[in-house]
Formats: structure tokens, C-alpha cells, sequence
């Protein structure tokens, strides 16, 4: 199973285009489900941006959950790991988070949650991706496993 690239060209622009609706301050349209990653480019030290599904909320230790799709591919996901001090804004509010690269055993966990809350979802997610859905939880354990990791977003004191 090779990795999918990251969308580019036209295709690019429509996976960028729930930009504009937390430009526009819309975002409330969105929910708690998605959220804006604003971060630091790796190279250019200037802030990007980019809207993420939120895939779980733990509100014991105030930790937003989200899924590189892409894998460690995608550009958001390498930011993040050069510089991790970010901030989403998710549900109308802004939150200066540290965002935690997940290993490959609790991404593998994190993607079980998912796809037992939103079985769904995660089937749809693996398909828009270009995965073949997994059959079972083991399979989505092991495609986030080996493919999709996860990041943990916690707030900053």
C-alpha cells in the first residue's frame, strides 16, 4: 500500500478552500469537527495555514485529536514537528496548543476511537485519502499505524 501525495494544482484549492470560511469568521458553520491549524513553515518561517478534521476532544486533559491524512508527507504535519507551539482555532474560540506528534501505537489507538465513534467517517476518510477501507479495527490500527499518524493539540498555560 504506497502513500498518497498530497493534493496539488486544482485539487489543492479545494482541500484549501474551508480556509476562507474561518477567514470569513464562518467557522461556527463548521462545528467542533474542524478545525484551523494556523503553524510556521519549516523553511520559510512564515505562518500557514490549514483546516484539519478535529477527530476527538478529550476534555479531562483539554486535548484536541486530528489525523495526518496524508501522512508525514503533508506539509502542516512536517511544520508542526519543527515547530510544535501553534494555534487552531476550533468552535468559534482560539487556543495557543503544543501540538504532539503521536507514535505509531497511539496513532493506531487514536484511529480505533475514531472508527468505532464514526464508522462512517473513518471508511470515507481512508477512501477520499486513496486508501481501500479496512475491513476491521485491526486494519484501521495498523493504516494509522503505518500511514496516517495522529497529533495531539494541548493548550499552552
Amino acid at each position: 500500500m504506497t502513500q498518497p501525495k498530497p493534493p496539488t494544482g486544482i485539487k489543492a484549492f479545494f482541500w484549501r478552500l474551508p480556509i476562507w470560511i474561518f477567514r470569513l469568521r464562518l467557522d461556527f458553520l463548521l462545528g467542533k469537527r474542524m478545525m484551523l491549524l494556523r503553524h510556521i513553515g519549516r523553511s520559510s518561517g512564515k505562518e500557514r495555514m490549514a483546516v484539519i478534521e478535529v477527530a476527538r476532544y478529550d476534555a479531562a486533559t483539554d486535548t484536541y485529536y486530528a489525523c495526518s491524512g496524508f501522512g508525514q508527507q503533508s506539509n502542516w504535519y512536517r511544520n508542526i514537528g519543527a515547530h510544535p507551539d501553534v494555534t487552531i482555532r476550533v468552535g468559534g474560540q482560539d487556543h495557543a496548543v503544543t501540538a504532539e506528534q503521536l507514535s505509531p501505537a497511539a496513532s493506531g489507538e487514536e484511529m480505533v476511537r475514531y472508527a468505532t465513534t464514526h464508522p462512517n467517517l473513518a471508511r470515507r476518510l481512508a477512501q477520499v485519502i486513496g486508501y481501500e477501507p479496512p475491513e476491521s479495527l485491526d486494519g484501521f490500527r495498523s493504516l494509522a499505524a503505518e500511514k496516517m499518524p495522529f497529533v495531539a493539540f494541548r493548550r499552552r498555560a
